[in-house]
């Protein structure tokens, strides 16, 4: 079986991709930074659906997890042969870009960019020690962004700043590590029914049905994940540094 990691696995798009991988019969590491019974739920979901899955927590914003979460993949799946990088975190407080704060600014960096970097880093360099299958690939990473890496939300610009940062970090290592057959995708998610947009159910019910999207309906995890579970099936070999927009047509420009 190939073995992916999936960061921030335990619920929302993260279990969602987790599940659709599970489908294609990969093993999934389970990464939770602390809802172990959520992150228990997702294993029995992947094996379900066919694959085989195992929880591993770790909080990617520090170096000594980000190690331990790339070593433990290996050490039970043999390589690593896909990065998912999609753990996030939002804002505990909508703030006014004039009143932002430094601390919500340093947490949301730590977590949604300082740690996709140094974890694509690390697992690079376990990719590049691998040899390669029969296609000539010895790995494939996605980094999940948001469509928030170019919509401006002036009450969270600590989000949306490390967003936009992810979609260089795509292009950076997708140009790195092509040559060593490693390549590199950005998806960025619209509006997805999770728990993170929960508390705004009622305002994008309305922009929906408003036409905020071409196609009329909240995205689903499962929609992310079938956008990863292309990348991992090797659908995509002619691509790298690609952004994958599943967000229901929201970044189409209209009259």
């Amino acid at each position: 079986m190939p073995i992916a990691l999936v960061t921030g696995a335990s619920r929302g798009i993260g279990r969602g991709i987790a599940v659709s991988l599970g489908g294609l019969g990969w093993k999934i590491a389970v990464n939770y930074a602390g809802n172990q019974a959520a992150a228990d739920e997702c294993v029995a979901l992947v094996r379900a659906a066919g694959g085989d899955a195992m929880p591993i927590q770790g909080d990617i914003s520090l170096a000594a997890d980000r190690d331990r979460l790339i070593k433990a993949t290996v050490a039970w799946g043999g390589r690593l042969d896909l990065l998912v990088n999609n753990a996030g975190i939002a804002p505990t407080v909508r703030a006014d870009l004039l009143e932002a704060g430094e601390e919500s600014f340093d947490r949301l960096i730590a977590v949604n960019l300082k740690g996709p970097f140094f974890l694509t880093q690390l697992a690079a360099r376990q990719m590049t020690a691998q040899a390669p299958d029969a296609s000539g690939s010895r790995g494939q990473v996605v980094i999940v962004s948001s469509i928030s890496a170019y919509t401006a939300s002036t009450n969270r610009g600590d989000y949306c700043v490390a967003k936009a940062g992810l979609g260089m970090v795509t292009k950076l290592f997708a140009a790195r590590l092509a040559d060593s057959g490693i390549r590199v995708y950005e998806i960025r998610p619209g509006v997805i029914a999770t728990d993170m947009t929960g508390t705004v159910k009622a305002k994008y019910d309305a922009l929906i049905a408003d036409g905020l999207t071409p196609i009329r309906r909240w995205g689903l995890p499962e929609d992310i994940g079938r956008a990863v579970a292309a990348v991992a099936r090797g659908d995509l070999p002619f691509s790298t540094g690609e952004v994958l927009n599943v967000d229901g047509g929201f970044h189409l420009h209209t009259l």
